[in-house]
């Protein structure tokens, strides 16, 4: 998730409320940068405030669309002319929120958005007894109520979406932590023992393999 705002205030204000919603997080204050981010790197959703310095948001929409890039977006404007929001939906905005607005609502509406741009992206995961509900935050194992910290949610839904896949331990980096994360470099090795000790230990299982020197594996159920 991208989240482009100048107002640094309004922007951690975003960042928090959607890392606790479950979204990996990343931030920027100008146009330009926008789109550089958004042209690199594969977003789920960008919240776009339109007034930015130099490149405004109309601008940065307009480029992305007239670039062909689908990624979905939704507006953030402490404007109240009904023409501007027009404006924006006319250059691809795929929402549009007005200033002051409830987080909630930002929340739905962006839950909405990703279900649009992907109908084929489950928003509840299987694999054999153990059972993800992404939007809830809850997760369930033999019928068993899981108690995980958001991050390891989403490193179970990195899992659940891809069984039987390799993850290296760069891309589980990229879908689990932001762009700008500089930390333990054997982070991901310590959220999968973690994970491993509430989602498979306890259970009797071993469903998340080591694919030695490459990166890791849920195994998929057999049914």
């Amino acid at each position: 998730m991208l989240v482009v705002e100048d107002d640094q205030g309004m922007s951690r204000v975003l960042q928090r409320g959607l890392t606790e919603e479950g979204y990996v997080v990343d931030a920027c204050s100008d146009g330009a940068e926008a789109g550089w981010r958004v042209r690199e790197l594969p977003y789920d959703a960008v919240v776009l405030d339109v007034m930015l310095p130099g490149e405004d948001g109309f601008e940065v929409c307009r480029r992305l669309r007239a670039d062909h890039l689908t990624v979905p977006v939704i507006m953030l404007t402490a404007l109240h002319d009904v023409a501007e929001r027009v404006r924006g939906l006319d250059l691809g905005a795929d929402d549009y929120l007005t200033k002051p607005f409830s987080f909630v609502e930002l929340a739905a509406r962006l839950r909405a958005l990703l279900r649009r741009a992907d109908p084929a992206r489950p928003s509840t995961l299987r694999n054999g007894d153990l059972w993800l509900d992404v939007p809830a935050h809850r997760a369930r194992r033999a019928g068993t109520e899981l108690t995980l910290s958001m991050r390891e949610l989403s490193l179970l839904e990195l899992f659940l979406r891809h069984p039987g896949e390799l993850l290296t331990r760069t891309h589980i980096r990229e879908k689990v932590w932001d762009s700008a994360f500089d930390g333990d470099s054997n982070v991901v090795d310590q959220y999968v023992s973690y994970l491993r000790r509430k989602v498979d230990r306890p259970y009797g299982r071993r469903d998340i393999e080591t694919v030695r020197g490459s990166g890791y594996r849920l195994r998929p159920a057999e049914d």
